[in-house]
């Protein structure tokens, strides 16, 4: 059994995607819009029915929805546990832009840098450099 995280997107799965790709590291290993897929109908839109991202040791899945039933995320986080408190900082930066923080990035007694922010794919995130277990 496996389990994957799975977002859905009002339009700009692609886009999303693909900045994840550039900005963490991860790497995009499929990616089908309405119009690729078999015995789509001509004048099939560009809507993401299925894209597929390896990124930091998970899969990570992701499509489009229509609008009329489209949802932002609420309380769901993405969990993104980083190897150092500059790299923390650095994707907090990049994920910030165009978003709204919840907690500035800063140190507390769990870790060296800890942040929540939703950016700006509406997508919710913590950030987090844990400080090593005693």
């Amino acid at each position: 059994m496996k389990l994957h995280t799975q977002l859905n997107f009002p339009g700009n799965c692609e886009e999303a995607f693909r900045f994840y790709e550039q900005h963490l590291g991860g790497k995009i290993t499929m990616m089908m819009s309405q119009s690729q897929a078999p015995g789509a109908p001509a004048g099939a839109g560009n809507a993401i029915i299925h894209a597929r991202m390896n990124i930091g040791g998970t899969v990570l899945i992701g499509n489009d929805v229509p609008s009329a039933i489209f949802e932002k995320i609420h309380s769901v986080y993405m969990y993104l546990s980083v190897d150092s408190s500059e790299e923390a900082e650095r994707i907090h930066k990049v994920l910030a832009d165009g978003g709204q923080v919840y907690i500035p990035m800063a140190e507390t007694f769990y870790a060296t840098r800890f942040s929540q922010l939703r950016d700006r794919f509406g997508v919710s995130w913590s950030i987090i450099h844990e400080r090593p277990m005693v």
